[in-house]
């Protein structure tokens, strides 16, 4: 058969400018086009043009992509913009540094490190970061839209105490933890999030539809959790109109499964193919709102956070059912995502990894640990915290050091001595791994206001301890 020949004029009528890759372009029609495929072999060059970033693993085309690059095109940091620091004697270098590099990217307005922070990729857990008009997707996170959820009902603390076993049963029919864990059949759920137009418009999201069906409804690994326990509203003046008191509530912390990471994965190396960093700041590349890839990810980000709480609706709604209580109030957050903000005048972007919205009077809830307290809080609004607070207590031990420093029967005891039961669990999420959450709210007495205080009593997590996948 005819092999195609193009030539340099044919690729700068379509748009090429005058380089290596026309020449890369002239040989792979050749080998790969028939003459009777011309148009069709200019519509694909036209769409390496276009996006470039996206063929820079392809086999056939990575060379025609990386061409299109000057040679040296690392975007330089520049000067550090301010940050405010709460919790300053216990947040590790590690985290600090992190903060450092991040207030230097050209798109950097200003940062806020959280009490809770400690090392992570890209952004440190617990850091913020407002930037103009640019989407830095590990500054989200893997877990796009980890979230937490809380529903309180009323029922008395002593119903759960007199049927515990009832609790755990439904605990467990009603719940799904792992890496990789996922419904099949008639036991998948069903939410109008899965009827969204992304998933049809966006090429990366069309083979993530199955998976996503599946695993609404579930949690994953790592600190992801389900639990029972007893919340005490602090005072007759909160925004439900509850009166002051103990009352039994869910609580649940998880995200948007393999669907968020898968995403968070993709946009994240497309980011550092479009915007190459210094090494030091590589995991901070960014994407332009005004550009194609940026909206794509925009659009993304946002279904993935509505994903992660529609598996958190899944579950609590299973489980208000299954015990018959009457629903008083239901409040939830995300704490890995990022929203279009104000500050100072300027819209910005602004990136909360492991840091709960607490603009004035918005509700959130900050975790403690399995035995440790938790908090329904609202914000206070503070500019220099970029309207935000910690997302939980905060690790202080790595998952390995965790699992070096403590053993199953000092877990068990721990979680006797606190009158906790624990479904699944591993040792990289004993207590004893976490900051002291009482004095992390004690160093952002300033950013939020404590409504309740909920006490964990029956704790379900990932049987072996697994990350999210």
């Amino acid at each position: 058969m005819e092999q195609l020949i193009i030539t340099g004029e044919d690729l700068i009528q379509a748009g090429y400018p005058e380089s290596a890759a026309i020449g890369l372009l002239i040989s792979i029609a050749a080998e790969k086009y028939n003459a009777n495929q011309k148009d069709e072999a200019i519509n694909q060059f036209k769409l390496i043009l276009a996006q470039p970033a996206i063929y820079f693993e392809d086999d056939t085309y990575k060379a025609v992509a990386k061409a299109l690059f000057p040679t040296d095109n690392t975007i330089q940091l520049g000067d550090a913009k301010p940050y405010t620091i709460y919790g300053t004697d216990f947040i590790e270098d590690g985290a600090r540094k992190q903060m450092d590099v991040a207030v230097r990217l050209p798109v950097a307005v200003a940062g806020a490190l959280m009490p809770d922070a400690h090392q992570g990729y890209g952004l440190p857990i617990g850091g913020v970061l407002a930037t103009n008009n640019a989407i830095i997707p590990y500054g989200v996170g893997v877990d796009i839209g980890c979230r937490m959820c809380l529903s309180i009902f009323d029922i008395p603390p002593q119903h759960f105490n007199d049927n515990q076993s009832q609790y755990k049963r439904e605990l467990i029919a009603h719940t799904k933890f792992g890496a990789g864990a996922g419904y099949h059949g008639q036991h998948k759920a069903d939410h109008s999030v899965l009827n969204r137009k992304e998933f049809n418009e966006i090429a990366v999201l069309r083979p993530l539809f199955d998976k996503a069906y599946s695993q609404l409804g579930t949690s994953g690994g790592g600190n992801h959790f389900v639990e029972w326990g007893i919340i005490e509203l602090l005072s007759d003046d909160n925004e439900y109109c509850i009166s002051a008191g103990k009352y039994l509530a869910l609580l649940s912390h998880s995200g948007s499964r393999g669907f968020g990471a898968t995403v968070a994965n993709h946009y994240t190396k497309l980011a550092k193919q479009l915007c190459q960093l210094p090494k030091e700041a590589a995991n901070l590349a960014y994407l332009s709102l005004d550009s194609e890839e940026g909206q794509e990810y925009w659009a993304a980000m946002n279904l993935a956070g509505d994903y992660a709480s529609a598996c958190h609706e899944v579950i609590h709604t299973k489980l208000t059912k299954a015990i018959g209580g009457q629903l008083l109030a239901r409040v939830e957050n995300h704490h890995n995502f990022a929203w279009k903000e104000t500050h100072d005048g300027q819209e910005v972007i602004v990136h909360r990894k492991g840091a709960t919205p607490a603009s004035e009077g918005v509700m959130g809830i900050i975790p403690g640990s399995m035995t440790a307290p938790g908090f329904l809080v609202r914000g206070k609004g503070v500019a220099d915290a970029i309207n935000s607070a910690s997302h939980g207590a905060g690790r202080q031990m790595s998952r390995t050091k965790a699992q070096q420093s403590f053993t199953m029967k000092e877990l068990k005891a721990i979680l006797n001595d606190h009158g906790v039961s624990l479904i699944g669990g591993g040792l990289d999420e004993a207590p004893g791994a976490y900051k002291d959450i009482n004095m992390v709210m004690n160093a952002q007495q300033d950013l939020v206001d404590i409504v309740a205080k909920f006490t964990p009593k029956m704790v379900r997590m990932a049987d072996d301890g697994s990350r999210e996948d």
